[in-house]
């Protein structure tokens, strides 16, 4: 929270000064979220299938999507870039003693607003950049696997008349940046950008409405983009 805070104040402080940019900029590239993820145990299906207690948990797959960022730039090196992206999609699936099994599949936006610093280098066109911001993720179309389901009927769970689905909450967090622009002409150049950003949701797997078994899963996943850039 008092990392989240400080992301906060930082980009609201730069955000009211808009009026005085001297360049916007688009960058459109190819741009992927590669999770370092963790998470708590599935109690109730250790219970249910006899498994040792804290030998399960959840991850999620890597996914590359068409990245779009918008950014202003000021004379002193200050700057705030925004960072979207077409939605991306994941594949969720057990780890630990559920290894390899499917529990389900989710999309999400993942929209980051960041404060930057930039500085000159020796190599002329090339502004390396640092920046903290705050992300906003929003989950939607979670979906539960055939897979989970049948997995659920053979452990007494669920009956076949039954609906299983999946829901994760969103979240809101933390995010650290850094990255290069190189300036090709006076319109023209790329963007190479990676960053850090913290996503914590909760999992929920959910009997005919009601909440069966959950699951907090720290995504925390390392964001790279390259991309296209073009100067107004």
């Amino acid at each position: 929270m008092k990392r989240l805070t400080s992301a906060v104040a930082f980009a609201t402080l730069f955000a009211a000064s808009f009026a005085h940019a001297q360049d916007f900029s688009i960058n459109v590239g190819a741009i992927s979220v590669i999770p370092d993820d963790s998470s708590s145990p599935l109690n109730t299906v250790e219970q249910v299938a006899g498994l040792s207690p804290n030998s399960t948990g959840v991850a999620v797959n890597t996914n590359t999507q068409l990245g779009l960022t918008f950014d202003y730039q000021w004379e002193n090196g200050w700057g705030l870039e925004l960072v979207a992206a077409t939605p991306f999609a994941h594949d969720i699936y057990g780890s630990g003693a559920l290894s390899g099994l499917s529990i389900g599949k989710t999309k999400h936006l993942p929209p980051t607003l960041f404060a930057q610093y930039h500085w000159d280098t020796s190599i002329e066109g090339l502004k390396p950049f640092i920046g903290v911001g705050v992300n906003y993720t929003t989950f939607f179309d979670d979906q539960a696997s055939s897979e989970l389901t049948q997995t659920l009927q053979a452990l007494g769970v669920a009956g076949s008349d039954d609906t299983v689905d999946l829901a994760l909450s969103n979240s809101w967090g933390a995010a650290v940046q850094a990255g290069v622009n190189w300036t090709i002409s006076d319109r023209w150049g790329a963007q190479l950008m990676v960053s850090h950003i913290d996503i914590d949701t909760t999992a929920s797997v959910r009997l005919n409405g009601a909440t069966i078994e959950q699951t907090d899963v720290a995504i925390d996943p390392y964001v790279a983009m390259i991309a296209l850039r073009y100067t107004f």
